[in-house]
């Protein structure tokens, strides 16, 4: 689908709730395409989907309200507030930090806010997409080997989750001080810890038991819940994503740019899409596993050699937003 025959769409009837449904309308600052249109790996048939952001209005800044999202299945649109935006931004979250690593032309919409947006992306990188990137393609691995392989072992659940708590506990030293290590590790029933936790003080004992706490949780809902096989389709879209998201990860670490549109990379991405790297049983092979180790290896490396900042510029990020929210109550929106 070309990018005149997206912009005709979007004109017709069916997306009639952008410009009616309060919240968005004048609102909207940015609208792009997204999915597989931005990667650059839509194929005959792919889905159209829409994502934006609208900024918030007058009432909901001064009673401290927020809409946070607007949603329309049926056209697999997805506009967020501004403020719910920037909170996402600010945790490097991977399916918004793409809107502000498009190809221009996958831009429908930029009002003179949304310019500014995307003039401040640099303000949202910090190391916070270590764990954010990590995560999602830890996730999306969890997901495709439990959903191709029709459930984990034991013990290959417990490894999983084992490798999702080390990753979460990257640099923990640096946090809670040199006598500080905590590892896990996988057996066949169940997983074990190492470490030392000497002077570490009770409220952040109490913290990290939280977080791993919460990993388990989560794995464990999603092991009763992912016990059926998905078809060659929806594997290798997962696939696919597993290795962008890496890609994605790595640009960000090393070059501080966020690229959404994978180039470089595209012969190899859409081999991976177009379900080459499956055996014919809808399972991913051996040549797969090999290319997602290689690119676990370059994140590794980019995370332990990273420039950014540990936390993003707070201090001007709200400086943005206040002069954003300033202009809306002032009725200067569009200055």
């Amino acid at each position: 689908m070309e990018i005149k025959e997206i912009r005709e769409i979007i004109k017709s009837s069916e997306y009639d709730f952008l410009r009616n449904n309060d919240h968005l309308g004048n609102n909207i600052i940015l609208l792009t395409v997204g999915g597989s249109h931005a990667y650059g790996l839509n194929k005959e048939g792919s889905d159209l989907d829409i994502r934006g952001c609208a900024v918030n209005s007058k009432k909901e800044i001064l009673l401290g309200k927020d809409f946070n999202q607007v949603k329309n299945d049926a056209t697999d649109t997805l506009i967020y507030s501004f403020n719910k935006l920037i909170s996402f931004l600010c945790g490097c979250n991977p399916n918004v930090m793409e809107m502000l690593g498009l190809r221009p032309e996958h831009y429908l919409f930029i009002s003179p806010i949304g310019q500014e947006l995307l003039d401040n992306k640099k303000l949202f990188l910090s190391q916070r997409a270590i764990r954010s990137f990590d995560g999602y393609a830890v996730s999306q691995l969890y997901g495709l080997k439990q959903k191709t392989l029709c459930a984990l072992s034991e013990k290959e659940f417990y490894e999983h989750i084992c490798e999702v708590i080390n990753r979460m506990l990257f640099k923990i030293k640096d946090r809670y001080g040199e006598n500080v290590f905590i590892r896990v590790f996988a057996e066949e029933d169940g997983a074990r810890v190492q470490g030392n936790i000497d002077n570490l003080s009770l409220a952040d004992l109490s913290g990290l038991l939280e977080q791993i706490n919460s990993v388990l949780k989560v794995y464990k809902k999603n092991q009763k819940e992912r016990k059926n096989a998905i078809n060659r389709e929806a594997a290798s879209k997962l696939s696919v994503n597993l290795i962008r998201l890496r890609m994605m990860g790595i640009d960000i670490l090393e070059k501080q740019e966020i690229i959404a549109f994978r180039e470089k990379e595209h012969d190899l991405l859409m081999d991976i899409r177009l379900g080459k790297y499956l055996d014919s049983d809808g399972k991913p092979n051996s040549a797969f596993f090999d290319i997602v180790r290689e690119y676990e290896k370059k994140f590794d490396y980019a995370k332990n050699n990273t420039e950014l900042p540990e936390e993003p510029d707070m201090d001007k990020i709200n400086d943005f937003v206040m002069s954003v929210n300033e202009r809306i109550i002032g009725g200067n929106v569009f200055d």
